[in-house]
């Protein structure tokens, strides 16, 4: 018997890097995954079909997390594809552009605020409605909120948000022995950071973690995976920084 056999799974920003990895993770430990994407239809079917490659079972959802009606859609799906409800991941961000606080649009602040923040407090609130007893939450964060920049206030905000948000869901579940952690990964070998990084950026970044590398996906969805698993039952409100020693 694997250790989510027979458990219903829902993962946000599903389609690609960490959330790829942790929705391969978790139907790999058995559970049936709903997982939503935002615009990259191409890259949720190549997870799905990932997922039936290794004979699990996955089903994409497209859902903007930015629009509240979005969020709602998704949890019907989800309520309609799964048996119940007992793992929840929310691992959709929105980026934002790198801006000082005096140039920042309130837009910016709004979306980021309404995809990462928002978003996250609903899927939280559903989750607290019908998660069955002993269930699991993670919300996945920033090593960001311990190590500020300059210019990347709505992004770090919206994140400090959802890491509050945990701490009280961990308290206010605990009774009905349903856990709720943060994962805060460091720098990660993603599309996304490559994108956004020269190569020489990235052999520097490699160079902060005493490990000398940069995390892979895998890094940060095997602790999901202990996380939601039987061996995570006694870890509850706590933000758990998988960032290979970056201090």
């Amino acid at each position: 018997m694997t250790a989510l056999e027979g458990k219903g799974a829902l993962v946000t920003g599903g389609s690609r890097g960490i959330g790829r990895a942790i929705v391969k993770r978790l139907s790999a430990d058995g559970a049936t995954v709903v997982f939503a994407y935002a615009r990259d239809q191409d890259a949720s079917a190549q997870t799905e079909q990932a997922v039936r490659a290794a004979g699990g079972i996955a089903h994409a959802v497209h859902a903007d997390l930015a629009d509240e009606a979005a969020v709602d859609h998704l949890i019907r799906q989800a309520c309609e594809r799964l048996d119940g409800l007992d793992v929840l991941v929310n691992n959709a961000a929105a980026a934002t552009p790198i801006r000082a606080i005096a140039e920042t649009d309130v837009e910016v602040w709004e979306q980021a605020m309404n995809t990462n923040a928002r978003a996250t407090f609903l899927l939280v609130r559903h989750a607290a409605r019908s998660m069955r007893d002993g269930g699991r939450i993670v919300n996945i964060s920033t090593f960001n909120t311990i190590r500020p920049a300059a210019g990347i206030a709505s992004y770090v905000a919206s994140k400090a948000a959802v890491e509050q948000l945990t701490r009280v869901a961990a308290i206010e579940l605990g009774p009905r022995g349903i856990t709720a952690n943060v994962v805060s990964p460091g720098f990660t070998d993603t599309d996304l950071l490559r994108g956004a990084s020269p190569e020489d950026a990235l052999l520097q970044l490699a160079k902060m973690s005493p490990l000398g590398r940069l995390g892979q996906p895998k890094d940060i969805s095997d602790v999901v995976a202990i996380l939601v698993g039987p061996d995570g039952g006694w870890i509850t409100g706590q933000t758990i920084h998988v960032n290979g020693g970056v201090g």
